[in-house]
């Protein structure tokens, strides 16, 4: 059923090396091409790395622009740290072995919207099939260097694309962490 899927998905930001399979990958990939998305445009734009040590350089470029003053002062988990908890962590990936990295068109109203309802779609299938995810934001700073220029170009990313968001891949290294409760007064029904 979808809602035990929604309700078994958790971000996960610990890794084993074992890579996920292509065949895996691409499925998960597909989940992320049929999101909806505005206007039925599809814009939006799924690389998709299959190669540990790329998806390694890709997570440190991530985060090497980081600013932590930027925060709003949380605590994200104890069972699952986050770069906003750990401040050692180097990889924004989490040393996950696989990434999907979404783009959106430069100067379109909607394109975070379609990117994170791609993501959605992708971490929704990766627990389906055992794979444990996690959505990384910070799309935009990844690859504003030349190295990351450079991969762009290798990607053939066209230059009024910039990256949005990334759906980092893998197997849960220890054990799933713990549903947090749900906050009361978040949902209403009015009318």
């Amino acid at each position: 059923m979808l809602m035990d899927i929604i309700k078994a998905r958790h971000s996960i930001r610990k890794y084993t090396d074992k890579q996920i399979s292509r065949e895996d990958m691409e499925k998960i990939m597909e989940a992320g091409n049929f999101a909806p998305n505005a206007g039925g445009g599809q814009r939006s734009i799924l690389i998709g790395v299959h190669n540990k040590d790329l998806v390694t350089k890709i997570g440190i470029m991530n985060l090497s622009k980081f600013d932590r003053s930027n925060l709003a002062g949380s605590y994200v988990s104890r069972e699952q740290p986050s770069v906003i908890d750990d401040e050692h962590i180097e990889n924004g990936f989490y040393d996950a072995p696989s990434v999907v990295a979404i783009f959106g068109q430069n100067g379109f109203l909607f394109r975070e919207a379609d990117a994170f309802c791609c993501a959605e779609n992708m971490v929704l299938q990766a627990t389906e099939l055992g794979i444990a995810s996690c959505i990384i934001s910070r799309g935009a700073d990844t690859f504003l260097s030349a190295e990351g220029k450079k991969i762009l170009k290798q990607w053939e990313i066209p230059e009024n694309y910039s990256a949005i968001c990334f759906v980092i891949l893998g197997y849960i290294d220890g054990e799933q962490p713990h549903t947090k409760p749900r906050k009361v007064g978040r949902v209403k029904i009015v009318g």
